[in-house]
């Protein structure tokens, strides 16, 4: 087993949601650092995990059906989406383009991308009701791979009542996946037969049984290509160590085939060949409850599996380690699951319920008060401490730190980065894309508040009343109420629509203002105010500004203001 830096960890609790329309899928890219999710209306949603906002949103005007399943491609410039229209969709991640649109005969419940090629145009797809199939997404060829090796040479016709329409056999396969450099393809029938093909020459060289024969509803790999694991009807989860080399697969079992010819079938020879490939480790289940498992998968360092119970109303999650040990049970809300991602690096996982909502799940935070403060011991009780001499002395006693010695001519090497231990069974790629630049969108123009900045116009030079009609008839949109306070908004930045709710408020000037206005222009200021009965007034202004009757105060200066203008 490898050591890694979160190893024991695994998720314990919701700690946020994503939500964008009704989701019905997710993925990781090979870095953990964006989420893609395909919606009920055909849109695919990219976020950014790091800061939980929307870094894309793909639509395609062809395609309004739900999406069925992601993938990502190997440095994630591309994703693959599969639809309910029996449609494929392949995007370029950067520019939003469409690349590529192909239609199947049958419904593609899953598509996975070929794990080898950075831009690959090859992808696996299980249909709903037919065998799996290699899709060439450039010119729209199909390959149908095969489901079943007969024990008998030349094996007796299948009944005719037995066959779906499109005439293939009825123990049509219900998953496929690729190894981890897409050399093998393992595919699973409602035998309970796991078939490893040749994806170049998509000849069967091995054959794994599997305990039971029942259905194979899944077949996972886990990041590293050392683990295989099957979902079958038997409500069983079964771990298999992958004995082949992780690199050069194809080559190593096509000299385990042409090694293994002392058989009498060939059936019995590709089952002698399959028990070089696969060896059980560990079988996963629930005792009790004896439920059904919906989308297992391994966590990012291959050290825990996780299952989702399949009952309708529950929104249950078990996690095992490598030894079939059951280590955590989590219960989210009454909600069922529809799929299941684990974090790449992270012991985080992301889950889609029926109401469309993504839940994240993570590792509960504790505070480490010691992360600040080193020295720092947590106390269940107090103690009384015992202070030292010179402790608090100025000059009190401190120990010296060791010199380090430092080579001030040696050449510093900055070209040259450290390879990630979490990803060091993969290959680096500088064009990787681990983030996607935000594209800012415009905001929809609003017509109405043109319309109110027309009706202020018209009723910029008439008397307003203060009346409670024409207040009801600004929250309608149709007018700007009368100066009801000191603090008047102003009509062009209330009526700005870019401002909105951080629009100033401007004080109306009174009277004595407007003359020191003119006095700056140079103009001589107005005897008028100067009387004895206006200064009375002034007065009694004031006394009512102080009681709160800014209403009165603001009509009334007005007034007088137009009056010294005009004169």
């Amino acid at each position: 087993m490898h050591v890694y830096p979160f190893q024991g960890e695994f998720p314990e609790t919701i700690e946020e949601y994503l939500q964008h329309g009704n989701m019905k899928c997710i993925a990781f890219n090979r870095r953990g650092t964006l989420l893609a999710a395909g919606g009920s209306n055909g849109t695919c949603v990219i976020w950014d995990f790091e800061t939980r906002g929307i870094a894309r949103e793909l639509r395609d005007k062809d395609c309004t059906a739900p999406i069925t399943s992601v993938s990502w491609s190997k440095y994630g410039h591309r994703l693959l989406a599969s639809a309910t229209d029996k449609s494929l969709t392949l995007w370029d991640v950067l520019t939003e383009e469409k690349i590529a649109r192909i239609t199947l005969q049958q419904t593609p419940l899953h598509a996975r991308l070929h794990p080898g090629s950075p831009t690959p145009s090859i992808c696996l797809a299980c249909p709903l009701s037919s065998a799996p199939l290699l899709v060439d997404l450039n010119t729209g060829s199909t390959t149908v791979l095969p489901v079943s090796i007969s024990e008998n040479v030349n094996p007796p016709a299948p009944n005719s009542r037995n066959k779906f329409a499109d005439g293939t056999p009825p123990f049509t396969p219900t998953a496929a996946a690729f190894d981890k450099h897409g050399d093998l393809i393992y595919v699973g029938n409602s035998k309970g037969e796991i078939l490893i093909v040749d994806s170049k020459s998509i000849e069967v060289h091995a054959v794994v049984l599997i305990p039971g024969g029942t259905v194979v509803k899944d077949i996972v790999f886990s990041r590293d290509g050392q683990y295989l694991l099957t979902n079958s009807n038997d409500r069983v989860i079964r771990v298999y160590k992958n004995i082949l080399p992780v690199k050069g697969s194809g080559e190593e079992i096509r000299k385990i085939s042409s090694n293994n010819n002392g058989y009498e079938s060939r059936y019995d020879k590709l089952k002698a060949n399959g028990a070089s490939c696969l060896v059980l480790s560990c079988e996963l289940s629930d005792a009790i409850t004896k439920i059904q498992w919906k989308a297992p998968c391994f966590s990012g360092n291959g050290e825990w599996i996780v299952g989702a119970s399949a009952n309708k109303g529950e929104l249950r999650l078990q996690i095992w380690d490598q030894a079939g040990r059951l280590v955590k049970i989590l219960e989210g809300p009454k909600e069922a699951l529809i799929d299941l991602a684990w974090h790449p690096v992270d012991p985080t996982i992301a889950t889609v319920s029926v109401t469309g909502v993504v839940y994240i799940w993570a590792k509960e935070h504790v505070e480490n008060w010691s992360a600040f403060a080193p020295d720092f011991v947590e106390l269940e009780e107090n103690e009384e401490y015992v202070e030292r001499e010179d402790e608090f002395d100025l000059n009190g006693y401190e120990e010296k730190a060791e010199e380090v010695v430092i080579d001030e001519n040696a050449d510093i090497d900055i070209e040259t980065s450290d390879k990630n231990a979490i990803f060091s069974d993969l290959e680096d790629s500088v064009d990787e894309i681990d983030f996607l630049p935000a594209i800012p969108s415009p905001d929809a123009p609003d017509e109405q508040p043109d319309k109110c900045l027309e009706s202020s116009s018209k009723l910029e030079d008439s008397n307003h009343s203060g009346s409670p009609s024409s207040m009801d008839a600004v929250q309608n949109g149709q007018a700007i109420p009368p100066a009801s306070s000191p603090m008047e908004v102003d009509n062009s930045t209330a009526e700005d629509p870019a401002e909105g709710p951080n629009s100033k408020r401007k004080r109306r000037l009174s009277a004595k203002g407007l003359e020191l206005q003119q006095a700056e222009k140079g103009k001589k200021p107005t005897t008028k105010n100067k009387s004895n009965g206006k200064s009375a007034k002034s007065t009694s202004k004031q006394v009512e500004f102080a009681n709160g009757n800014s209403s009165a105060v603001d009509d009334e200066a007005t007034e007088d203001d137009e009056i010294n203008i005009d004169s």
